[in-house]
This record gives structure tokens, sequence and C-alpha cells, in this order.
């Protein structure tokens, strides 16, 4: 998902921001005071230890204006991480709060899974009274997101050198579909536009069908990661130089980035890559193999690999010429596939799986999204977090993968309700952080 078609909004899937809304980002509470807004120079708060309950980017202030999935992923990343979110949204909130069935508390599921731990307040950057609190808290943001079509921030009067203006040692980050260069990069931009321009449709699917987006927003959330990858950077850049920067991501980039060996294979061999299904053109056997009951993905990364997975089946090929090393087996891998598959076919998805264990193959069974949920390896990751929700009952939160001396970021804020956080940071009509 990204970028609505209107005139002036996001740029970006996951990322877009229509040019009516607003402002976004800082939890409360977190931050030691800061210097006047525009101060040159300003000093860095403390930096936390990783793994500690406030997080590593407790003290850093986040204003976040995108909306979709992917700036707003990127806002959530910095949130877990201990930053102060605040996420400024039109009136009517985030259209991502609408994209369902399913809904959980009333909200899209799509919403709800990249906006924890932030606090929401409504703003029209259309009204000079609201875009003057916007600045207001852009003056005393760490970092300002924004996912516009390219040029809306800067005609809403919130664009990087505005920004930069008062506030000269700001993280600016622009979210956007296609870059600030080249014919398209007015145009809005959604995740399935962008697997479909880079290519990434043509190599998904099965072989000889029709091209196939990937079953998740990929593009989305990947160009979130990277926006709070290069945001992070950017700090600690900042920490070291006392200088602000322009952070440009977009969701084409991203796309691309994703197909880079498909790339620069083409590049190399002049063969167009195409689909394989389960299966990489560049390893073999490395793809999912039939049952009685199911389907089982095999991986036989090397040759020590290979040799044991012949030696589960009983198959005497370890030695054969046509299969002697990985490229010999890309070469004959559909007939190699053929073999394979007439033996896994004599198990069941259990007893392969153990026989294949007992062996050291890599395998994993095809799983539902039910089954993955039941699954024990599932339960034991902790990825699974049942959390109180004032709005929803039964709320579970799929946590950041990551963890720090064995913990994981805390969920400190459920995914808010419109404007939620209005009366926090403009008591009395006044713009503060608290």
């Amino acid at each position: 998902m990204s970028v609505p078609n209107r005139a002036e909004e996001s740029s970006t899937a996951g990322a877009g921001d229509e040019a009516r809304k607003g402002v976004t980002e800082p939890e409360a509470g977190v931050e030691p005071p800061m210097p006047a807004a525009g101060a040159q120079g300003r000093a860095e708060p403390p930096m936390p230890t990783a793994g500690a309950e406030a997080g590593p980017l407790a003290g850093t202030r986040v204003l976040d204006f995108s909306q979709n999935l992917a700036g707003p992923f990127a806002a959530q990343i910095l949130g877990d991480l201990g930053a102060d979110v605040v996420k400024v949204e039109p009136p009517g909130g985030d259209p991502a709060r609408e994209w369902g069935p399913p809904f959980v508390g009333g909200q899209s599921t799509l919403f709800q899974v990249v906006n924890r731990n932030k606090r929401s307040v409504v703003l029209d950057l259309k009204d000079r009274r609201d875009r003057d609190r916007a600045l207001r808290l852009a003056a005393e943001a760490d970092v300002v997101i924004q996912a516009l079509r390219h040029g809306a921030a800067d005609r809403l009067g919130i664009g990087h050198e505005r920004v930069k203006g008062d506030n000269p040692s700001v993280i600016y980050v622009s979210v956007t579909a296609y870059g600030d260069e080249g014919p398209l990069r007015d145009e809005p931009g959604y995740d399935p536009l962008m697997q479909a321009r880079s290519g990434l449709m043509a190599v998904t699917g099965d072989p000889g069908g029709k091209p196939a987006r990937v079953g998740t927003s990929i593009v989305d959330l990947g160009t979130g990661m990277w926006t709070a990858i290069a945001v992070m950077a950017a700090l600690m850049e900042r920490r070291r130089t006392g200088r602000g920067c322009h952070v440009t991501t977009s969701l084409l980039d991203t796309s691309l980035a994703w197909m880079s060996y498909h790339l620069t294979g083409y590049l190399a061999t002049g063969i167009l890559p195409e689909p394989m299904g389960s299966s990489i053109g560049m390893i073999a056997p490395y793809q999912a193999f039939p049952c009685t009951d199911g389907s089982v993905m095999i991986a036989a990364g090397n040759d020590d690999i290979f040799r044991r997975l012949c030696d589960a089946l009983g198959l005497a090929l370890a030695g054969h010429p046509d299969y002697a090393d990985n490229a010999s087996r890309v070469a004959n891998s559909a007939r190699l596939a053929r073999t394979v598959a007439e033996r896994t076919r004599e198990h069941t998805v259990r007893d392969l799986l153990k026989l294949l264990s007992d062996h050291r193959v890599p395998a994993a069974p095809i799983q539902t999204v039910a089954s993955a949920l039941e699954d024990p390896q599932t339960a034991a990751t902790g990825m699974i977090q049942p959390c109180d929700h004032p709005r929803a009952e039964g709320y579970v939160d799929v946590p950041m993968p990551v963890r720090w001396d064995g913990r994981r970021p805390a969920l400190r804020r459920v995914p808010p309700d419109i404007g939620e956080h209005q009366g926090e940071l403009f008591p009395d009509d006044e713009t503060l952080w608290p």
C-alpha cells in the first residue's frame, strides 16, 4: 500500500502522506529538556544502554507526518527503540485506519501493526493555525518524517528548508515513491506498483504462470526499515558533527534493492530470470517437495548437505558427475527435482522432517498462517504477545524482531485513537513536548 492518487498526497506505499495532513511523533516523558528551537549544535541527550527499558533512542523526539505503511513503520521502529513519536494525522485520520477488514479494536490490522509506541494528534496542514502548531513541534524535534508527493511538503509549508530554518540540526526525512529525480518523481506510488515496475512480480509465482505479488507488503515494510536505519545513522553522525541532514528513501529503490541478484545476474549473462515457484535459479535442490499429506521445503545449500540428503533418501547421486557440485546440480535441476520428489512422496510431512533432521538436512514444513501460529517454535520466540488494550479484547502484538541481552523492546503504547493525545501536546492551545 502506498500513496493515494490525490493531488497533494503521499508519494509512497505506506509512506504516503496526504498534503492536507499533519505532524507526528514524540513519546511522552522520556526526553530531557531541549534547547530552544533553532539552537545550533544542540546538546545531545545521554545514550541509554541498548536493551534498557527506556530504549536506546530514549530522549529522541520524532515528528511523523507520514501515513499508510512505509513511513509509519519507520517511525514505529524508532518508537520501539525508545523514541518519543508523535503521529500527526489529518482530519479524519490516517487512511490506513480504514484498510480492512480485518479490523481490531475498530482499526485496520494494517494500521495496528505499524503504529504502536506513538501518540496521535490531528492537524490540518492547510489551516494556518494548525500549520503553525506543526512547525512549533518540528522546531523541537530531532527527526521529522514526511511522505508527501514531490513538492507537497513545500507547498504546505513543512518542507526541508522551512523546517531546517527553525531547527538547523534536524534530521529531516522524505519517504518517496520514486525519489526526487526522474520522469516519475511526481507520481504516487504503492507497494504493488513497485513490485511490478522493478521486475519483482515477473520473478514471483509458478513457472509459466502469471506474475504474482509477494504475499506481504515487502516494499513498504522494507522501505520503512531502510528509513529507520538511515535515521539512526544520521543521528550518530549528528552526535559526532552537530549537523542535521536530509534523508531520502524511495519505494522503487527498495524494490530494486530486493532484486539485486536478479539484476546483476541478468547483466552478467543476458539470461532473463523467470518465476520458479518455491525454488531459486542459483542453488539446487532448494525448493518444496511433495509428501503424502503436504509439502516440505528442503534447502541443500552446499555439497555436504546434498550428500546428507542423498543418504537420508537412499539416493546414490552424490558421486554422479551431473550432481557433483552446485553448478552441475543447477544445470540438471529439473531432473534432480523429479528424482528427489519420487522419494519424498513416500513420506508424511512429519516423518520426512524427522528423517531429514536426523541427517542434518535443513528443512521446514510449508505451513498456513494458522499452523504457523500453532508451531511450538513460534511460541518459543515470543513473537506473538497478548497485550492489554483498552479498546480491543484479546489484542495481540507482533513485536520488533530484535533482542538486547535477551529482551525485546517494550510495548509502551498500543496504537492510538485518532487525536488521542491532542490535549497532552496542545494544553491551553499551546504546543509543548511534555
